[in-house]
Order: C-alpha cells, then sequence, then structure tokens
C-alpha cells in the first residue's frame, strides 16, 4: 500500500472522533460525539472530554434544581445509588459531585497557529459573506494557502514552511517522517480535535460534495497538511499526548451517571405509565362497544379534517389545540414527509437538501413559473428591492464607504434602528404588507413533481408514477391510516425570526435546517393525483371520490399555519371553518408559549409576533428545547395528554402493520433522527462551551457558515445558551438522553433490532433508552436491557400470573413462571 493511501486511511480513522458540523444558514442538529457512539456512553464522555475538554455530565447545581424540584423520583435515585454501592443521602452525595474538567495551560506558539489558520479558514470557506475572499479558491485550500503564505507577516518563514511541497501529502509526510507510523492516528486526532468546529465542518462539506465545494474543494488533508506546517514553524511538538493506560471508572462520572439515570427513569415512568393506561382504556373501551384491539373505527366517526403535522416536539402543543376545536384528527409524520429530496425555489441561487442527513436526495424539486403575467409583476417588484438592498449592503460592508453610508442616510437610517428596537411588532406588520405586494411564488409557480425525463447533475427531476405511490403507500402504512376525511392537510413547520444567526436551527430538523412546506406540497401534489389514488385503493387504502388534499406550513414562533390554495366550491365551506378553528388554536398554544417565556399568556398572539420581529430577541422561541421522549403510537394514546412539548410524536398502528415494515422504518429512520436532535441540545446544555456556541450576544458571525465567540478562533458546533437556558443560572432545556416509547408487540419491536446492529448498538451503549408497550400481553411495559433482551417494569395481571405467555414469533419469550417486577425477557435466537 502507497504511502498516500496509508495516510488517507490514518486521517479517514481519526476523523470519526469529529462530529460533523453544517453550516449556519442550513443547520442541522446532531450528536457532537457521534463518532464515540460505537462504546458506552460513560466511557464515550470520559474520552471525548480528554479530547476536547467538555463535560459529558450535568453540573451538581442542575442536578440539585432537579431534585428540588420533584423532577428526580428520590425512590428512582436512592436504588440506582444503591445500585453502584452508595448509601449516604442524595445532598451529602451531590456535594461530592464534581463533573468539571480541568483545561490544559495555554500554549502561545499553538495559540498562533490557531490564529493563522483560523484567519485562512474563514476566507477560503466563506460561502457569500466575505466582500473580499480568498484568491486562489478554486485551486483548493491547500494549493490556495501556499500561494497566499508568502504573504503573510503572520506565516514564519521556518521550517516546513520556507518551500512548502506541492501536495498536502507531502506537506504530512514530511513533518511526521520522525514518528512512528503508529503515532499518525493519535497525531490526526489531536490535531482535528483542536479546532473540531472548523475541521467537522470540513468534514461536512467534503462529504455532502455541494455547489460550494464543487468550486472550492476541501479536505480534512489539506487541513492537516497546513496546520502541521504552521505547527513545524513555530516549532510546536506534535507527538500525541498520552494518558493512563487504564484510568478506570471516574468516580465523579459514575454518581452523576446515576443521578441522570434516576432523573430520566422518572420521567420515562410518567410517561410510560400514562401511555399504557390509555392503551388498557382504549382497549376496554373497544370490547364494551363490542368491537376488537386492532383500531378499527366506525364509519360514521370520519373526521372533518386530518391534519399531519412533523413529529418536532412543537407539533405536540399546536396539535393538543387544533383537536380541542373541532373534530379533526392529528397525525405526526417526519416532516420531510417521506420525500428525499433536493428543492429549488424560485429565483434562488442554490438548491437545498430537503431530507435528513442519514438520507441521500433521490429527486430534485424545484419551482417552476406557469403564470407569465403574474412572474412579471413580481419580478419587477422584487427586483427593486432586491437591487436596493444588494447596495445598500455593499456600502455598509465595504470599508471605503460604510462610515459614509451612515453619516450620509442620517436620520431616516437612525429612525429605521430605532423603530426596530423599539416598535419591533409595527415594523414586522410593515415589512408584512410590503411582502404582500409581492405575489408570492406559490401564485405563479407549481413543483416539478411529475418525472420530466431529465436531470439534474445526479438527480432525476421529479418522480415517476410508480415512485409517487409508493411515497404515498408508504405515508399512510406508518401512520396506520385506514380512513379519510374531507381534507387532509399535511402541514410543515418553519420558523420566523429576525437578526438571528441561529434561524435555522428553528426550521425543520427532517428537511436539514430548511422550512417543510415545499416537502408538504410534494406529498400532497403526489396524493391528489387521480392515477396515483386508483392505485392506492388496489393496495387497500379505500381514497373517497370527496377527499381533497392540500399543504400548509406551521410558523412554529407564531404558530399560525397557513394552509395553500384553494378547494372546489364543495369543500369550500370546510376549509374557512377550519382556517376558523386554526386560528382559535393559535390563540390557545401562543398563550402556552408565552408562558413559558415568562410573558403574559392573554397577549400571546402579540408577544410572538414581537418576538419573530423584534431584531433584539435572543430568544424567539424555545425550538425543541425540552425535549426528552418520542412516543411512537396511535394519536389516542396522547391525545388526552399534555405533554408539555417535550415529546416527538410519530403515529403508527401496529395492527395495519403484521410484516412489522412500517417499524422498521420509523425505529431505523425518525428515532434516530430524533435522537441526534436529542444529543445535541443534551451537550449543548451541559457544555455550552465546548459543545454549544456561548451566548448570542457575544457571537460573531462569519462566512455564512458559523458563528465564532469573540473576533476569530474556532466555528462554535451547537446551540446557543439562549436556546437551552432560562437565566445565567437556570437551564430550561432539561438536559436527558431520549427516552422512546413504542406501541406494538415486543417480539415485533425485537425481531426489527435484531435487523439493524446501528440502531441496537445505539440502545446497548446507552445512548437513548427504548420501553415497549405491549397491546398483546395485557399492555405491560417492557424496557430494553441490552443484547435484545428485556425487562419487565410493570407486574403481570392475574390473568396472566397462572399461564405462561406464548410469544407471537420465536424472537422472544417469557418464563412460564409468574413474572417479578424485574424479570428479564431474552430473546431465544440471539445468537443467529
Amino acid at each position: 500500500m502507497s504511502t498516500e493511501s496509508t495516510i488517507h486511511d490514518a486521517i479517514d480513522d481519526a476523523a470519526t472522533t469529529v462530529g460533523s458540523v453544517w453550516p449556519i444558514h442550513s443547520f442541522v442538529t446532531a450528536n457532537p460525539l457521534s463518532g464515540f457512539e460505537g462504546m458506552p456512553f460513560g466511557e464515550a464522555v470520559t474520552q471525548a472530554a480528554d479530547l476536547f475538554g467538555g463535560r459529558g455530565y450535568p453540573s451538581r447545581e442542575i442536578f440539585r434544581a432537579a431534585l428540588d424540584d420533584g423532577r428526580i423520583d428520590r425512590e428512582l435515585l436512592e436504588s440506582e445509588l444503591a445500585d453502584r454501592g452508595y448509601d449516604a443521602d442524595p445532598e451529602t452525595l451531590l456535594e461530592r459531585l464534581d463533573t468539571s474538567v480541568q483545561s490544559p495551560a495555554p500554549d502561545d506558539d499553538a495559540e498562533r497557529v490557531d490564529h493563522v489558520l483560523t484567519k485562512w479558514l474563514s476566507a477560503f470557506l466563506d460561502e457569500g459573506g466575505a466582500a473580499w475572499p480568498m484568491p486562489n479558491r478554486g485551486d483548493g485550500f491547500y494549493a490556495a494557502f501556499r500561494e497566499m503564505a508568502a504573504h503573510d507577516a503572520d506565516v514564519p518563514e521556518e521550517g516546513l514552511l520556507a518551500a512548502l511541497p506541492e501536495t498536502p501529502t507531502e506537506a504530512i509526510e514530511a513533518v511526521l517522517e520522525p514518528y512512528p507510523e503508529s503515532q499518525r492516528v493519535p497525531v490526526f486526532e489531536e490535531q482535528l480535535a483542536a479546532l473540531p468546529g472548523w475541521t467537522g465542518f470540513i468534514k461536512q462539506r467534503a462529504d455532502d460534495e455541494g455547489a460550494w465545494q464543487s468550486a472550492y474543494p476541501v479536505t480534512l488533508a489539506d487541513y492537516l497538511a497546513v496546520r502541521l506546517a504552521l505547527l513545524d514553524g513555530f516549532g510546536v511538538d506534535v507527538e500525541p499526548s498520552t494518558g493512563p493506560e487504564s484510568a478506570g471508572t471516574d468516580p465523579a462520572d459514575e454518581l452523576a451517571e446515576a443521578f441522570l439515570s434516576a432523573w430520566e427513569a422518572s420521567y420515562r415512568a410518567e410517561v410510560v405509565d400514562r401511555v399504557a393506561a390509555e392503551s388498557k382504556s382504549l382497549a376496554e373501551g373497544e370490547s364494551a362497544a363490542g368491537g376488537d384491539s386492532s383500531g378499527e373505527r366506525d364509519p360514521s366517526d370520519r373526521p372533518d379534517a386530518q391534519l399531519v403535522f412533523c413529529i418536532d416536539t412543537r407539533s405536540e402543543v399546536i396539535r393538543r389545540h387544533v383537536e380541542d376545536e373541532g373534530e379533526y384528527e392529528t397525525h405526526g409524520y417526519a416532516g420531510f414527509f417521506g420525500v428525499p429530496m433536493e428543492y429549488q425555489g424560485y429565483d434562488a441561487e442554490v438548491s437545498t437538501d430537503a431530507c435528513p442527513p442519514i438520507l441521500d436526495a433521490q429527486h430534485r424539486i424545484s419551482e417552476v413559473p406557469t403564470d407569465v403575467e403574474t412572474q412579471a409583476r413580481r419580478d419587477r417588484r422584487s427586483s427593486v428591492r432586491e437591487v436596493a438592498g444588494e447596495v445598500a449592503k455593499k456600502l455598509k460592508t465595504n470599508p471605503a464607504s460604510a462610515f459614509g453610508f451612515v453619516e450620509s442616510a442620517g436620520s431616516g437610517y437612525g429612525l429605521a434602528l430605532a423603530a426596530r428596537t423599539l416598535v419591533p411588532s409595527r415594523v414586522r406588520d410593515l415589512l408584512g404588507a410590503a411582502a404582500d405586494a409581492v405575489p408570492d411564488d406559490r401564485e405563479f409557480c407549481e413543483q416539478t413533481v411529475h418525472h420530466q425525463h431529465a436531470y439534474a447533475g445526479d438527480l432525476p427531476i421529479g418522480l415517476t408514477h410508480e415512485e409517487k405511490v409508493e411515497y404515498a403507500a408508504t405515508a399512510f402504512e406508518l401512520m396506520g391510516w385506514e380512513e379519510f376525511g374531507r381534507l387532509v392537510v399535511f402541514t410543515g413547520h418553519a420558523s420566523e425570526t429576525t437578526n438571528n444567526p441561529y434561524g435555522s436551527s428553528l426550521d425543520c430538523g427532517a428537511c436539514a435546517g430548511n422550512p417543510g412546506g415545499p416537502n408538504a406540497r410534494v406529498l400532497a401534489a403526489i396524493c391528489a393525483d387521480p392515477d396515483v389514488q386508483a392505485e392506492l385503493r388496489e393496495r387497500g387504502f379505500e381514497v373517497p371520490d370527496d377527499t381533497v388534499f392540500l399543504a400548509g406550513e406551521h410558523n412554529t414562533t407564531t404558530d399560525e399555519v397557513e394552509i395553500y390554495g384553494d378547494v372546489p366550491e364543495s369543500h369550500a365551506e370546510d376549509l374557512a371553518e377550519l382556517r376558523a378553528d386554526l386560528d382559535a388554536a393559535r390563540e390557545s398554544a401562543t398563550a402556552e408559549r408565552a408562558e413559558s417565556m415568562g410573558a403574559d399568556p392573554a397577549a400571546g398572539v402579540d408577544e410572538t409576533e414581537r418576538r419573530a420581529g423584534d431584531w433584539a430577541e435572543t430568544r424567539p422561541e424555545w425550538g425543541l428545547a425540552g425535549n426528552a421522549g418520542f412516543v411512537v403510537g396511535p394519536r389516542e394514546l396522547t391525545s388526552d395528554l399534555d405533554l408539555d412539548g417535550r415529546a416527538f410524536l410519530h403515529s403508527y398502528d401496529w395492527s395495519t402493520d403484521p410484516d412489522g415494515d412500517a417499524l422498521e422504518a420509523i425505529l431505523a429512520g425518525p428515532m434516530v433522527v430524533t435522537q441526534w436532535i436529542n444529543a445535541q441540545y443534551y451537550f449543548s446544555t451541559v457544555d455550552n462551551a465546548v459543545y454549544g456556541s456561548g451566548s448570542k450576544a457575544t457571537q460573531n458571525p462569519v462566512g455564512n457558515v458559523g458563528v465564532y465567540q469573540g473576533n476569530g478562533g474556532d466555528l462554535m458546533t451547537g446551540l446557543p445558551r439562549q436556546s437551552l437556558m432560562a437565566a445565567a443560572d437556570e437551564p430550561y432545556h432539561q438536559p436527558l438522553r431520549l427516552s422512546t416509547v413504542v406501541h406494538a408487540p415486543v417480539d415485533r419491536v425485537t425481531e426489527v433490532l435484531a435487523d439493524h446492529g446501528e440502531v441496537t448498538e445505539l440502545l446497548d451503549n446507552g445512548w437513548l433508552s427504548l420501553t415497549v408497550v405491549d397491546p398483546t400481553k395485557e399492555h405491560r411495559a417492557f424496557e430494553y436491557d441490552r443484547d435484545l433482551s428485556w425487562v419487565s417494569t410493570s407486574e403481570p395481571t392475574a390473568s396472566e400470573s397462572g399461564t405462561p405467555v406464548e410469544p407471537e414469533t420465536p424472537t422472544a419469550t417469557e418464563p412460564e413462571t409468574p413474572a417479578d417486577p424485574e424479570e428479564r425477557v431474552a430473546p431465544t435466537v440471539a445468537d443467529d
């Protein structure tokens, strides 16, 4: 094997420890320790602390507040502590708890390396923010730096920097020549971890191979070559540090794990108990009515409308209030609505992925003008605004004109600044009125949903008939649909915010940090296709002739739900009533949101609109803060529960999924994505300086790709403090690992897990928990232990205690003796 190959293999191995970082304009919430998911959680956070210097568990103050508030059940805590050999009371043990991480002493030369390197990284990796971009970017980062180094007074003409080799591999080889090959991976790990924000961004950009990467290529080898050359020039030793080979378990981490596990169990027990109770109650109700437990409904119970929302925790709030307004049925489905696509809006310069990062886009969907007259009117009005905006931007950002611009703008500019600060709601209304004067893209465009027999790059434009049928059928299968209302609305979601670099973090995570409206429109168009409906009926989905499919978008900041388009006259009254009820639901939902942010609930709509338009508002909304649970099951299990906007909700009916295909898709897809989101919020909360992005007040956007804290350094990788904290010492987000609750036969869940080692690995290593409420076993709850085995967390009923329960499949069995509350249910074919 060539030297170049071995170096690149070593870089690939080292890069697994660095989490991917997406650009700020399409922020994707992801586990910053994703490269450590192959090891137990406790071991992972310990190794990550050594590498990145970040804390892995909440502080004693956070645990103490949770204990004092009753969020940690004392009996559960005492049990967790006893299991680990602690017998002192929790308050005494908290005093011993110290989860802080000792920072290494600063190295002045290494800091000078960071200064030079990050200066050129920000110039090279800019995505449209810089007025003066770095020259020679088309040649790649290493080549561009090699050309510019001689002109940078901060770059010493020492060592390798005096004559940089032509290729990055040669530069790496030259610096590492004195070191044995066995040290390459440790060297690379430490140097990648020195700036995990920039290296994570380079890793993601290289993997994505998007437009910016194609135009201005960069690799981790480029980065390492430049960094190692700078370290050599500044005389910094690159030999990797070595810690004790067997440091053992840190007692503080063991204690913190006990408190964290008890806190998670306390939250989980409440959700599981309520879901199990609802499951039993629904079954008893169906039995009393002469039905069965299959979930079939009386045709006369047809809902007035069905609205499908994203599984996002913010949807849980609006769904409750929509259901309170009428005979409405709401469902949860991943917000890209099952269509893995790349989307390009009308007049957009670049396309964007509109699907989860764990999927590759399979289709290109674009906005195509169909109304020439409206298009021309829109273009005339918007072009004037765009040109004026571009001129103002250049005047303000160009050093030669910035001061003159502000001086000449004079009082008018000052009044505009004052208005945005003092009356943001009024400015928002005025801007909204101006925007309304420009025709919306949806008024004169349609999406290229139908197959065009052409390609955009490697992606086919549009979808074939067969593909459309599959996406529609998959959606209804995953949600367990057997009937349809007169109106069916697929509702994507987006956030509204002003002057917020992290605005995309509040958009749809399932759409890679972009609004979900375009995806909703695609699925609505698919389902409205008569040919698709005909084939759906052949597959058993009886779509009535009077069902109309629509799309909409939920503004998660203001809770306004906009429904796109019109309906036939026969449905006009239905739609008008739905829109009125959505307005009423908004009043209730915004009151709840306002109260959670310490504002007057009676002024919920006004307060949320103010936050959306206030350019000084650091917390326009809570986003996904508070997320802790993921419930997979029929909406009836949670429709009477207030889950406080903390649970992802995915619709699923086990009785309509005999082969478990829909369940498999949910556990291998949405559950993994929600675990990513949950981990991002967790780590950003427990150590915001390392895994988050600090205060918005001291952030500086850089290159339209990320933010600094201060005027330079590493890209911050996670969420800002204001998205997580109610006050400086008061977290709003409760840092808990995700608790998933699934309503399905435990045997079926075991079968799915057996086929997905990557999901089982997450569970075995404690990155999330999984509890199954089994409707076929007297609605008992089974918690996943490890190695495809389960622990019953509820007592068997009298009907179970005298008779062994026969498993549905040979995958899981239960003992023939009466079950103990902590009995273990082990698979019989675990070795297959």
